[in-house]
């Protein structure tokens, strides 16, 4: 339910002017440059140096990934983002941002130090990722309905962070099944991943509905927030990927007639939902170029372009393993190659965003201490 909007509610396209410069939406720069390294491992198609250029974009992420989490622990901004009723949706970012990069660690990371170091690095990072997501998928739309206050054209794409973290648990937590002890322990990783893409999932389909229906009853929406219509191609390739993922690691896990169901379900689920992921990929990109002629101004919601087409490079990358066919083959190599060039763009954009921020505020406390000496 939507409910009327309050006066002192800030609007979607209007953030405070008061917020701290440092917001969990720029945790996925992170989940984007992470992505851009993993979906490199599973294309069916690879060049020489690939995967090397690719294990040196993870190190980029984990680099990132500390950096941020000491920048925003230091900022204490947690009490005022969460009564931020935009902010608050992209407390999803944080757990993503976490498991991207542990996923890398086992894909890419044991190059460089190790099996054994990587599994460890993974483990830990899908643990706190899972936690950290699950207690966003489910405190955040409660105080969507308690606390916060949205007028009806409120929706957007942001809406979808929150709960879209249990669906990379589940997809990154399938690379873990087959390092986990068999028996018990295993069949309840592999168990709880499929709960937790069931968790993601529907309430991603309920969320799309929203967005869909605002979309179409209001006025198209502007600026910084068009970006965010790409989350919904996200949620919908991360359950792709999560359901090859899954159904890669059933066999020795659940009995064969369930793994051999698994199977059948990646293949032809995938294929449905990858359907669909076209068409709001058609959607998003007709509404980002209408936009772009506009004009649209760089913000840290450029991000929403990468991970969400990352995720669909691997979805694709999952159904063209499964299948061989030239249907998905061709499209995950050229679709990787589009997410490439996007994120040079989109890291180049953050680059002077960040650049022109910190050089607008010396020259800000430096003229405030001019004005402050005496004489």
């Amino acid at each position: 339910m939507i409910r009327s909007t309050s006066p002192r509610s800030p609007s979607p396209t209007a953030p405070s002017a008061t917020r701290p410069p440092l917001s969990p939406s720029w945790f996925a720069a992170v989940m984007g440059t992470g992505i851009v390294a993993n979906a490199a491992v599973t294309l069916p198609r690879s060049l020489p140096g690939l995967r090397t250029a690719a294990t040196v974009v993870w190190v980029g992420a984990v680099l990132l990934l500390v950096l941020l989490a000491v920048g925003y622990l230091r900022g204490r901004a947690l009490r005022s983002h969460v009564g931020d009723p935009v902010v608050a949706q992209f407390f999803g970012a944080p757990p993503m941002a976490l498991l991207t990069v542990g996923a890398g660690a086992l894909l890419l990371g044991r190059r460089v130090i190790g099996l054994d170091a990587a599994l460890d690095v993974d483990r830990v990072l899908w643990s706190l990722g899972t936690a950290l997501g699950l207690a966003t998928a489910c405190t955040v739309p409660y105080l969507m309905v308690t606390r916060h206050r949205f007028a009806p054209d409120a929706a957007f794409g942001g809406w979808l962070m929150p709960i879209v973290p249990p669906m990379v648990s589940a997809a990154t937590g399938a690379l873990l099944v087959p390092h986990t002890p068999a028996g018990q322990l295993r069949l309840a990783l592999l168990l709880a991943c499929y709960a937790m893409l069931g968790l993601g999932l529907v309430a991603a389909l309920l969320v799309l509905t929203i967005l869909y229906g605002r979309l179409v009853h209001h006025d198209a929406p502007t600026g910084a927030m068009v970006p965010t219509v790409w989350i919904g191609l996200g949620a919908l390739g991360q359950a792709v990927t999560a359901l090859g993922a899954l159904a890669a690691a059933a066999p020795g896990t659940l009995p064969a007639l369930y793994a051999r169901g698994a199977e059948a379900l990646a293949l032809l689920g995938g294929i449905l939902v990858w359907g669909f992921a076209l068409l709001w990929l058609a959607l998003a990109t007709a509404l980002t170029a209408r936009t772009i002629r506009a004009g649209l101004p760089f913000a840290p919601t450029w991000w929403s372009f990468i991970f969400p087409f990352g995720a669909l490079v691997t979805a694709t990358n999952a159904l063209a393993a499964r299948t061989g066919s030239v249907l998905f083959v061709w499209p995950a190599v050229v679709f990787y190659a589009l997410l490439v060039l996007a994120w040079i763009v989109v890291t180049g954009g953050s680059l002077r965003h960040v650049a022109v921020t910190r050089t607008a505020r010396s020259a800000t406390r430096e003229l405030s201490n001019s004005l402050t000496q005496p004489g």
